[in-house]
């Protein structure tokens, strides 16, 4: 914590010393009145009260208290149980396929449609992705709707929720099917170096997902009209010019429908470049809370952020697939008699795959969520110096408690935290702000809790 204090003004003393008079011959100097008076002293200015970071930032954190942070506190901390839950709810139903021998079943009943391989693959995908989706709907729905509705994050009733889940499920069946189409083409022509060419195949369909997915998909599940004019559309464009983002439109999209949650994003590419933010930003914040969101969203399309993950995701993707080739020819090599599969290549053995990804993922979580909230940092400070909004990130970053612990230790933020704690950024706010206490709109602005 650094405190930022003014200089005090010096003292200076004026003395006046009288000429002395240069005379020929002595005589009696002429005497005359001198009044003297007394120079009121000059003593050191006032100091305006120093800026305290210290203070700014536990005021601000203090302003969530009570049942409010408690409720906050207990729906992420049950996130980090939930990550456990989650890996070995995929294990488990990996087991029950191979163990089962519902996977080979569902092969075997695409062997009896084709003959064909490579038309085998989507028949099993097809089997496959309805399958795991329905064994794994009771822990969605508690969730995606029974757990957010307790914690009052979520507007929709069930209905809603579930046609939502519907079509999420549909487009998986499309995607997830191509894209294991891909995969195991790749398999049987590259053989036991499948793995290198799957991760280009991987990268691919990445690539087609930052590019289609805020243009085509995105837009299945909200409505985006422009933003009506006004000053803060227009602030909103003006810095988007400042930053050299090709956009000239505003979007907002009815995400209240959904929950309660503030969100905003600026993506696209070619051409396909869109500024969004959703109802529940543009209702339930100030235009200093605005601007100061979307600096930070533009913060992620002008420092490439998108394209930077995803080099940091290949050589992982790479490494996960390589050690899934090690592993399946071994865990083959004592189960595959139990589970009927014994070649990579057969689409029976997705289970095996699916579970070794599941726990090099988990494993791999502190290094993602390092790597994802470094990213965040960093479109926070471009943020800050782009919207110039402190005070406005500090709030924001209050009301994104309802679903995010404020204050964690060290190590919870290491482990579990995507993007920076709370404490995290309203600290990186008020020391940027205390580093430009002198500017013109920063002394103009709101002043921090002290």
């Amino acid at each position: 914590m650094r405190n930022v204090g003014l200089l005090v003004a010096s003292l200076f003393l004026l003395l006046a010393v009288p000429p002395a008079s240069a005379q020929s011959t002595p005589s009696r100097a002429p005497t005359s009145t001198v009044e003297v008076h007394t120079l009121p002293a000059i003593g050191p200015q006032k100091a305006a009260a120093p800026f305290d970071t210290a203070k700014a930032v536990n005021a601000y954190l203090g302003t969530v208290s009570g049942e409010a942070r408690a409720r906050s506190d207990a729906y992420f901390e049950g996130g980090y149980y939930l990550l456990l839950v989650d890996t070995l709810y995929a294990l488990a139903i990996s087991a029950l396929l191979l163990w089962g021998r519902v996977s080979s079943s569902m092969r075997n009943n695409a062997k009896r449609v084709t003959r064909s391989p490579f038309w085998q693959v989507p028949l099993y995908a097809l089997q496959y992705i309805a399958a795991t989706t329905v064994l794994a709907l009771p822990l969605t729905i508690y969730e995606g709707f029974i757990r957010e509705h307790a914690y009052g994050l979520s507007n929709q009733n069930f209905l809603q929720w579930f046609g939502e889940f519907g079509i999420s499920f549909a487009l998986e069946m499309v995607l997830g099917t191509l894209a294991l189409m891909a995969l195991y083409a790749v398999i049987r022509r590259a053989g036991r170096y499948w793995w290198i060419w799957g991760t280009l195949v991987g990268l691919v369909f990445m690539v087609i997902g930052l590019v289609f997915a805020p243009v085509f998909i995105e837009p299945l599940f909200n409505t985006y009209k422009p933003m009506s004019a006004g000053p803060l559309r227009e602030q909103v464009l003006s810095l988007a010019r400042a930053n050299d983002i090709p956009a000239d439109n505003v979007y907002v999209f009815d995400a209240s429908r959904q929950s309660r949650r503030i969100s905003a994003n600026v993506a696209g590419f070619m051409g396909t470049t869109r500024i969004a933010m959703n109802d529940n930003l543009l209702n339930r914040t100030t235009p200093a809370e605005t601007l100061a969101v979307l600096g930070h969203e533009m913060g992620h399309y002008v420092l490439d952020h998108s394209v930077r993950l995803l080099l940091f995701m290949v050589p992982l993707l790479a490494l996960g697939l390589g050690l899934t080739q090690w592993l399946f020819s071994r865990l083959t090599g004592v189960f595959g008699g139990n589970w009927n599969v014994r070649e990579v290549e057969d689409p029976a053995g997705l289970p095996v795959l699916a579970a070794i990804l599941t726990l090099y993922m988990f494993v791999l979580t502190p290094l993602t969520n390092t790597i994802s909230r470094t990213t965040e940092a960093q479109a926070d400070i471009f943020g800050l110096n782009a919207a110039r909004q402190p005070d406005g990130f500090a709030t924001v970053t209050v009301k994104l408690s309802e679903y995010r612990k404020l204050d964690p230790t060290p190590l919870e933020e290491f482990f579990f935290y995507d993007h920076p704690s709370g404490r995290s950024r309203v600290t990186m706010a008020m020391v940027w702000k205390a580093e430009h206490l002198n500017d013109p709109d920063i002394k103009a602005g709101p002043v921090s809790p002290q």
